[in-house]
This record gives structure tokens, C-alpha cells and sequence, in this order.
């Protein structure tokens, strides 16, 4: 129970009238570290509760009796818009029977309307790392005071290209008491280095192995021949799954257009969200889908965190993502706090190597599935096996039907001399005619 936590009432009563009773995996494991002072390093699925896991603590070290604000007291990093919209509305939930002042800095709002808003100062300043830059060099903003820093997504940021900013803003909190550092992937060797820098002497824990993530989604994929095949195969699920909100994710904005203008031209109720569309149509696009107005959602990757749909039960990978943390993000968005969830992947021949990496990433092995309706040619690599041409090589055992295999030395007659081929020379090739290949891995 919330009750067990050494929260201040105020907050115990916020989190009553929100119904949470009973505290998920990573608030159990997290807030009573956190509310003891400990730096921490948490990996926890997607919609596992992360953000009331460093909220709570939060707003109880910060609560007391209404007084000036003079210094920002808490800073919250994320790398989306949208994730920091949500990250503010639940923070605003849990103090609304306090002092404490929320405020949102991210890019794709009026510069000038939010420096007069920092001139206000408010306790907790939640933002995106390149905007909140700006009013650092604009000399809009001060973090010396920072009591906390929260790095919510961290990996996220790092893949976004916001090394950089995240130092240097980490590096102007340089007198917090305290960091805690969130998400749902490990983020591989470059976030280690972040950890090194920016934690001190961290708890670190982890809720969910790699291979546990998303345990609540099944996870399929359907062969197709090419990007026209994929398309059709799209538009059959579209129609014939059940589901309440989906998501289609491709890898750029270019494919998230043309999938947009099919669906719409085929009467499907979809709208389209990249980094292209200005902040209120992509605002705009993700209110019509929590409210049902459009049942489809296309997106790249600008979606993958911070999207928080109740009834998304469907994600498809039109373009399998590039890694397997960027999988894990994008299939996160259904599956949800116990709910089912469906996700399914269009691979062609230049998807697999992708598939196979992600499948081993997650140590796990999705499941095949094929549409009679649409079966293409195309359902894999074939398997390349030793064929016995080199001299001095293995002989391939024949099948019983003497198909797919060529018939073994012993059993079949001899060539006469002037038309056998000359024997490879020893040792020039492998055992199956070719340069062994160099297996790529990928750590996400």
C-alpha cells in the first residue's frame, strides 16, 4: 500500500483520490531509495509506473509551506515534447494539494512567453534538453540550486543527439543532493559513461530483464516480398484485426507520409505524427486518438516514448526500427499496465538481418505467421549448408527422395577422366565455397 511509504499526507491523499492502491513493481522497488536520498539507476518496462516512482519522492522532499519562490528546486530531463507534457500533468495530480509550482519548458512554444513564465521561478522545471539550452545562453535560467535532476529516457536522449546538452545541463546542476535516472532499456556502453558522470554511488536497479520486456504483447512477424506487398499486407489488418487504437511506425518521415495519404485515401479514420508537423498538429494528433476520433495513428520513432494511449492494443513495424532498444520503446506503447497487446512486424529481405539482431537482443524468438490471403514468395533467408564441392570436404548425405542434395562419392559413378573438373586446391576455400561471414551484432 501507498500508506506504507513515508509520504507526507498530502500526497497520500492525491494518490487515494487518483485510486492507486496497491504500488507497482518499480514504485515498491524505487521510492523508498529515493525517498531515503540514494542516487539511482532504474530499468523498468514501458507503463510500468516510472514516473510516480520518482514524482513521489520528489514532491515529499520538496513539500512544505507556501513561501517566495526564488530558485528552481528539481530539474526533469526528457527527450520528447510529448513525454514531458505527460511527465507535467502527472505531477500537477499528485501536488495538487501542495505549494509546489510545475513548469514546462520545450521547444515548439513562444520563447519570449516562457522566459517571462521563468521569471517566475517555479519549484520544479520539467523540459526537453535543446530548448531549455537556449534560455541557459538567452541567460533566462538557473539550475546552481538544483536540489534533484531526473534523467527520465536518458538512452532516449543519447540516441537524439543530446550528449552534449545533457552535460552541460547536468554540469550546471553541479550542487544537487540527488539523481535519479529512469528507463526502459539499458542504453548499451554510452549510457555506462553517462552513469559514470552523472551518479554517485547509484542503487542500481532493474525490474525487468531485456528478455522480460513487454511480457503482456505477442510478438509476430509477417514476411512480405517488397514495400508494395508490405502495404497490402497493412491494409488487411487494418481490416480484419480487432483492436480499439493503433500505431504503425516507419523509419522516416517520407514513408510515414505516403502510408498516410493510402490510409486516408482508402477511408481509414488515421492521422500522422513526425518531426516534421508543427507542435500543435502533433498535439493535435495524439488528442484525437486518446479520444477515439481516429482509431490509427502513423508515426516514426518521434512517437516511441512518451505516448501514453489508453485502448492502444495494436503496433505494427512497417520498417523494423534500427535497434532493439527503439523496438522495445515502440512495441511498449500497447501492452501496458497488465493490458494485452499485439505487435506485429513487415519484414522483407532487407529487414531480416534487423529482425534477427532485435531477436537476439531480447533473447527471445517472435512468432512466424502468414497470411494465406497475401502469402508472398519471399519467407526467409535460406538456410546455406556445407555442399560438399571443396576436394577433401564432408559429402552431403542424401535425402530418401534424392531432392535438395546431391548423392555421395560411394553412390554415385565415376566421371570418365577427360570430364572430371580438377580438385580445388587444398585449403583456398571453406567447406562450402565461401568466405566465412562476419556475424553483426547489435546491442541496441
Amino acid at each position: 500500500m501507498f500508506a506504507d511509504f513515508a509520504l507526507h499526507e498530502r500526497l497520500l491523499k492525491a494518490v487515494a483520490e487518483l485510486n492507486f492502491t496497491e504500488p507497482t513493481p518499480v514504485q515498491r522497488e524505487a521510492i523508498p531509495p529515493a525517498l531515503a536520498g540514494k542516487d539511482l539507476r532504474v530499468i523498468a518496462q514501458t507503463g510500468s509506473g516510472k514516473t510516480a516512482a520518482f514524482a513521489l519522492p520528489l514532491l515529499n522532499r520538496l513539500i512544505g509551506d507556501a513561501e517566495p519562490r526564488v530558485r528552481v528546486r528539481a530539474l526533469i530531463l526528457l527527450p520528447t515534447r510529448e513525454l514531458a507534457q505527460q511527465t507535467l500533468k502527472e505531477m500537477e495530480k499528485f501536488s495538487r494539494y501542495t505549494f509546489i509550482k510545475s513548469m514546462l519548458i520545450t521547444g515548439g512554444e513562444g520563447f519570449k512567453e516562457q522566459a517571462a513564465a521563468l521569471r517566475k521561478t517555479p519549484d520544479i522545471l520539467i523540459g526537453t534538453p535543446g530548448r531549455l539550452i537556449e534560455h541557459l545562453d538567452a541567460g533566462n535560467l538557473r539550475l546552481d540550486e538544483v536540489e534533484v535532476l531526473v534523467l527520465d529516457e536518458a538512452d532516449r536522449m543519447l540516441d537524439m543527439g543530446f550528449a552534449e546538452a545533457m552535460e552541460r545541463l547536468t554540469g550546471e546542476c553541479a550542487n544537487r543532493q540527488q539523481t535519479l535516472l529512469f528507463s526502459a532499456t539499458t542504453g548499451g556502453a554510452v549510457m555506462r559513461e553517462v552513469i559514470g558522470k552523472v551518479l554517485r554511488e547509484p542503487l542500481h536497479l532493474m525490474l525487468n530483464r531485456v528478455s522480460e520486456l513487454n511480457e503482456n504483447t505477442r510478438q509476430q512477424i509477417i514476411c512480405a516480398d517488397d514495400v508494395a506487398h508490405k502495404e497490402r499486407l497493412l491494409h488487411w489488418l487494418l481490416a480484419n484485426e480487432t483492436y480499439q487504437k493503433a500505431i504503425i511506425f516507419t523509419n522516416t518521415r517520407a514513408q510515414a507520409d505516403r502510408i498516410y495519404g493510402r490510409l486516408v485515401a482508402e477511408g481509414v479514420k488515421a492521422f500522422i505524427l513526425h518531426g516534421d508537423k508543427e507542435h500543435a498538429e502533433r498535439k493535435q494528433a495524439i488528442e484525437r486518438l486518446k479520444q477515439g476520433g481516429n482509431k490509427v495513428l502513423v508515426a516514426t520513432d518521434v512517437a516511441a516514448r512518451g505516448l501514453d494511449v489508453e485502448g492502444l492494443d495494436l503496433v505494427i513495424n512497417f520498417d523494423m526500427p534500427r535497434s532493439g532498444d527503439e523496438y522495445v520503446h515502440r512495441i511498449g506503447r500497447t501492452g501496458r499496465a497488465g493490458a494485452e497487446g499485439l505487435a506485429i512486424s513487415l519484414i522483407c529481405h532487407f529487414d531480416w538481418n534487423l529482425m534477427s539482431s532485435v531477436e537476439r537482443y531480447l533473447k527471445q524468438s517472435f512468432e512466424r505467421r502468414v497470411i494465406k490471403e497475401l502469402k508472398g514468395s519471399y519467407q526467409g533467408p535460406k538456410n546455406v549448408k556445407a555442399s560438399g564441392k571443396a576436394a577433401g570436404t564432408k559429402k552431403k548425405k542424401t535425402d530418401k527422395d534424392g531432392k535438395g542434395a546431391k548423392k555421395t562419392a560411394a553412390k554415385k559413378p565415376a566421371k570418365p577422366a577427360a570430364k572430371r573438373k580438377p580438385a580445388a586446391p587444398s585449403g583456398l576455400v571453406s567447406a562450402d565455397g565461401m568466405a566465412p561471414l562476419k556475424r553483426r551484432t547489435t546491442e541496441g
